[in-house]
């Protein structure tokens, strides 16, 4: 069997288990979407849904965040952890926004990276959930499950979404990165892993990453 025809089994797979993921974090626009993002890092975007709703509550556009201080928005968003870290991003990031961009989330990766507390990542997401411009935003599990499929030698996030970006299509990125995350919540999480009954593992797991 050739990588393309490895890959495109493992694409068939994704769409029968999940053919319609939808974006996981709850947002309303491309403001939200970023400040949940930004939340989920090092946290399960089922305890950012549960946190959001007050923050949002508080403030839900960069106009009326940026009124609060970093201790008042850290309150909030502790439950998802780093929280000292993510509270001076989202006041700092909403400050540029309304002073530098109207209240307006840019559009393109370079802006975007420039915020506080945005890696390349959160830009990703951002990007392709909300602009619709191509992007493979790749986290460690997305990492993880790359490297137990063959799809990439595990070295790095980065030369992970190298791979994926160039084994996928572009067309089908965004969707791609969806299901894998919903895939491996399922059928292929961290913990309590067993290859023989994963789907694709079973078939595609490197035998020197076998139990």
């Amino acid at each position: 069997m050739t990588k393309t025809e490895k890959v495109n089994d493992i694409l068939k797979i994704l769409d029968t288990y999940f053919p319609n993921p939808e974006v996981p974090l709850q947002h309303k626009d491309a403001y939200t979407l970023l400040i949940s993002v930004l939340l989920s890092a090092q946290c399960t975007d089922e305890r950012v849904n549960k946190t959001t709703p007050a923050l949002f509550k508080m403030a839900d556009n960069p106009f009326d965040m940026m009124k609060f201080s970093a201790d008042a928005i850290r309150e909030v968003i502790k439950p998802c952890g780093l929280s000292p870290m993510k509270s001076k991003g989202i006041a700092g990031l909403s400050k540029i926004l309304v002073e530098k961009y109207k209240g307006q989330v840019p559009s393109t990766f370079e802006e975007l990276e420039e915020l506080p507390a945005v890696g390349h990542k959160t830009a990703s997401v951002v990007m392709t959930q909300w602009f619709g411009i191509p992007a493979f935003p790749v986290d460690t599990h997305i990492h993880r499950l790359a490297h137990r499929w063959g799809l990439s030698n595990g070295k790095s996030v980065e030369q992970t979404e190298k791979d994926l970006k160039r084994l996928i299509p572009e067309k089908k990125w965004n969707k791609v990165h969806l299901q894998i995350i919903y895939f491996g919540r399922q059928y292929c999480p961290a913990r309590g892993h067993m290859w023989s009954e994963c789907p694709i593992c079973k078939k595609y797991m490197p035998k020197g990453l076998r139990d």
